[in-house]
């Protein structure tokens, strides 16, 4: 072969090795799987797992946190065990008041508070009395229960005390009213509630009044 065929067929030979190299494999040019190339992102970085399912988007609902034990309107706190926890003294506000002569010949009456309101109190002590315009009170007369043991007035209930007279001595005088207000053991200011008295003879010796008590006999035998 001469000189000049030889190198034309090195020259073809050459040729075809650089179009092999620089063309796709086989794999690549039918959807192979070659190797991806660095920055090439694979379907398998963004896409679920197949056969996987997609996310539930409601999860398990979470329990209910238990309610706080006590009364309701009152987390936490237990509800008085105490009926009478809420009820107070009775004042001028929460009852009526008479005065009906009992004993003509000393001068004593029967006072009675009747609760007119809607809810119980408590009858401490003695009533406060006084004497119309005359200054001083009605000295107290008899022990009255402690607050344990004070009278529960009940709405359209009474209670009685007995205001004792006297004969008239010359040493004191005759008033035709008398003003009561009634001991809650506080400061709380009260109306004076007014009865009539006709011939009530006041004398600072003599007049005294008992304690609350639940019926009209005891209140004018103490």
């Amino acid at each position: 072969m001469s000189t000049v065929r030889r190198t034309a067929v090195a020259l073809a030979a050459l040729s075809a090795l650089a179009l092999t190299a620089c063309g796709p494999t086989g794999d690549d040019a039918a959807g192979g799987t070659g190797t991806p190339s660095a920055g090439t992102p694979t379907a398998s970085a963004s896409a679920s797992p197949a056969g996987s399912a997609a996310p539930s988007t409601s999860a398990t609902p979470t329990a209910k946190p238990a309610k706080p034990s006590g009364s309701a309107g009152a987390p936490g706190t237990k509800a008085p065990t105490d009926p009478d926890f809420d009820v107070f003294p009775c004042s001028t506000q929460d009852v009526t008041f008479t005065a009906s002569l009992a004993e003509p010949t000393t001068s004593s009456y029967l006072l009675k508070i009747t609760n007119k309101g809607t809810k119980p109190c408590r009858v401490l002590g003695h009533p406060v009395v006084t004497f119309g315009a005359l200054d001083g009170q009605a000295t107290e007369r008899g022990t009255a229960p402690g607050i344990e043991d004070a009278i529960r007035l009940a709405p359209g209930k009474s209670a009685y005390a007995g205001l004792m007279g006297g004969a008239a001595d010359g040493t004191g005088k005759t008033v035709d009213s008398i003003a009561m207000t009634m001991n809650t053991e506080s400061d709380l200011v009260q109306t004076p509630l007014k009865a009539s008295t006709p011939g009530l003879y006041v004398s600072a010796a003599k007049n005294s009044v008992t304690p609350w008590v639940d019926n009209a006999e005891d209140a004018l035998s103490l």
